[in-house]
């Protein structure tokens, strides 16, 4: 073991929650010999399992502000990321490119003035004479997109990143307890969480990563917390026709603002809604297949083989993700209403170097 790790590895850390959050962050935080503990009630259906895993780093317009940085230094980081985590499940990667499209003039006049000041970002027009265009369009039946193609940016797939994470966790003996933290209590130095069972866990730091949950166990008008849910759906169609062949599209690809994820020749998905709730609503449901001007056949509801949907927190009063301090050793990494999948790696550098302060 390194003078890094001879350094670290007795401070015991809990993190609470294990999404894809949660499970970077141990997995950052395991490099370096902490004593990690991932405890979560219900990991299999916690919202990192209905992410769709759009990066959207180069192609974000706004170039400024903490967002900005986080998505750039996550940029910068899921590359070295994808290489290291593939040594633990070769079948992970980011699929690129990713295009995105609209039918709209004033949106496309916008997204080629952005492009054009930023030539060296490997962003590509896409006029709707292009030849990258005309299976798109085909499949589309007769919509005319025009667009970008961002070299830089596509997708990881969420359930194969979850899986790949659990291998390497386990690799590092990171311990797992399926359990709710119902009180956290500050005892002297360290914390103690009271599980529903009525154990006690201590812990030196306590890593909330538990999205709307943590305002159950912090005190939301001392800290200044304010979260709201956000629901995302996502629908899954099967369509088998012989003139059409989902596997022709590139895939990441958004238009007008829904992603579509091909899964084979005949099964596409579409996601995602934003609604302020915790039930779905039909009417949502809705949005999914009127983006379009004209609506190709296969975007019909009757062609609908899977639908789910995730539960997400959006900060009110301050940008997303929180990233904040809010007792000495305790860390709240929360409110991924979106992007989660994208920012985990700037995010957990973050909390790696915040918990070095409290050491």
């Amino acid at each position: 073991m390194n003078k890094i790790n001879d350094k670290f590895n007795k401070i015991k850390i809990l993190i609470v929650g294990s999404g894809i959050i949660g499970k970077s962050n141990a997995f950052e935080l395991s490099n370096y010999g902490f004593d990690i503990t991932l405890v979560d009630q219900d990991e299999i259906n916690n919202s990192s399992n209905a992410a769709l895993g759009i990066l959207m780093g180069t192609i974000y317009q706004k170039r400024n502000g903490r967002s900005w940085r986080l998505r750039q230094k996550s940029s910068e980081l899921w590359p070295k990321w994808i290489k290291i985590l593939q040594s633990y499940n070769p079948k992970l990667k980011i699929d690129k490119p990713l295009f995105l499209l609209t039918n709209d003039l004033d949106k496309f006049k916008r997204l080629t003035k952005f492009v054009n000041s930023y030539p060296h970002d490997e962003l590509e027009i896409v006029e709707a004479n292009s030849y990258n265009l005309n299976q798109i369009n085909k499949t589309f039946d007769g919509n005319e997109f025009q667009g970008v193609i961002s070299h830089r940016d596509g997708r990881i797939n969420p359930k194969v990143l979850l899986d790949t994470l659990d291998i390497a966790l386990e690799s590092k003996n990171i311990k797992t307890i399926n359990n709710k933290i119902t009180k956290i209590e500050k005892n002297n130095k360290n914390w103690n969480l009271k599980l529903k069972t009525g154990e006690v866990l201590t812990s030196e730091i306590v890593i909330l990563c538990n999205s709307l949950d943590s305002l159950q166990l912090i005190n939301p008008e001392i800290h200044k917390i304010k979260l709201k849910p956000v629901l995302g759906q996502a629908v899954e169609l099967h369509y088998e026709e012989k003139n059409t062949n989902f596997l022709t599209l590139p895939s990441p690809l958004n238009i007008n603002g829904k992603n579509l994820i091909t899964i084979n020749k005949e099964t596409i998905i579409i996601g995602s809604t934003d609604e302020y709730n915790f039930k779905p609503d039909e009417l949502y449901i809705n949005e999914l297949f009127e983006f379009l001007q004209k609506q190709p056949k296969w975007l019909n509801k009757k062609n609908i083989s899977r639908r789910w949907f995730g539960i997400r927190s959006r900060p009110e009063g301050e940008p997303s993700p929180i990233l904040k301090t809010l007792e000495k050793g305790l860390i709240l990494c929360s409110g991924f209403y979106k992007n989660g999948i994208l920012l985990a790696p700037a995010c957990s550098k973050w909390v790696l170097e915040e918990v070095k302060k409290h050491i």
